[in-house]
């Protein structure tokens, strides 16, 4: 005998509620495909996922279209490199997500948890960083050239931005780190008084030699051995203290954890080593170079690239 169901009008709109949330809300749905690229699908996930990551980075809300292209960009980056040989392994990927996670002072599980409370797939993530990895080697490799900043473009800049000329040159130190050791716990006294041996002997040597001879006879006193670094090695305060340290003389004493610490300029000469303001002209000269150099790549690949919109554009 067959059994019939009568439903009640209140009834059926539940039943009929409840299956369009079912069908809203699963899988099948949340992976339809959006858009092809040269094969490769980009999926309604994909974009939500890529939403949501460049909200919580930029704290806007991007528009779909937006999110879609930069999804389709990435597609044809990485199939474009693959035809080079540029193809990272997941090892390589997930060094880069550790590295990334380091920055922002975390662990990879760490990061994992903190994307997950977002609704982010760690995925995403590791997508992007793919793609920036290789599209970098790639236009990198290929246009290594065109890319080079010479010595005299970035003299013409140096010159042409009013900067002080005497920024054109660079210097090597070599320097002895001088420690007047002091013991943990010791007392303010004690340390005063070590920073009084560390002034006294700043102002009687005159030479590398002396102060060499004179820290080795001295209790709990050490000289370590030259270090040699260029002005872009070091940061600017440092840098600075250096220029204004004669040779043959000691910096100004400096408590750490080892004690009183000073360096002994041993020698400083002019190098043809960039120097910062240099380096830092170079530096811009170069990004601007390769942005110019990736766009016209990208766009000129993106032309060839068959892509095949599957949902209505807006």
């Amino acid at each position: 005998m067959k059994m019939i169901l009568i439903l009640r009008p209140s009834s059926c709109l539940a039943v009929f509620a409840f299956l369009s949330f079912v069908s809203m809300s699963s899988p099948l749905r949340a992976q339809a495909v959006a858009v092809m690229v040269n094969g490769e699908p980009i999926t309604t996930l994909d974009i939500e996922q890529r939403s949501r990551l460049i909200k919580i980075s930029t704290h806007k809300s991007p528009a779909r279209q937006e999110v879609i292209d930069e999804l389709i960009d990435e597609k044809v980056k990485v199939r474009e490199a693959k035809k080079y040989g540029v193809n990272p392994t997941s090892t390589d990927i997930d060094r880069a997500y550790a590295n990334m996670g380091a920055r922002m002072g975390m662990s990879p599980d760490q990061l994992t948890k903190s994307l997950g409370s977002q609704g982010i797939r760690p995925d995403t993530i590791k997508s992007r960083l793919k793609a920036d990895l290789v599209w970098g080697s790639l236009v990198r490799g290929r246009f290594k050239e065109s890319l080079l900043v010479s010595d005299r473009d970035v003299n013409e800049a140096l010159k042409s931005s009013g900067d002080d000329q005497s920024k054109m040159e660079g210097f090597e130190y070599q320097m002895r780190p001088v420690v007047l050791i002091v013991p943990r716990g010791a007392t303010a006294s004690m340390v005063e008084a070590r920073r009084n041996e560390a002034n006294a002997l700043r102002e009687r040597v005159q030479s590398c030699a002396e102060i060499i001879r004179t820290v080795k006879v001295m209790r709990n006193a050490t000289i370590r051995e030259t270090v040699t670094k260029t002005s872009t090695d070091l940061p600017p305060p440092l840098r600075d203290l250096l220029d204004k340290t004669a040779v043959g003389h000691l910096t100004p004493p400096e408590m750490t954890r080892q004690g009183v610490e000073m360096a002994a300029v041993c020698g400083k000469k002019v190098t043809s080593v960039d120097t910062p303001k240099k380096k830092e002209i170079r530096e811009k000269m170069f990004a601007d170079k390769y942005e110019k150099r990736s766009k016209s790549y990208l766009e000129r690949i993106r032309k060839s690239a068959m892509i095949e919109y599957r949902e209505s554009r807006p």
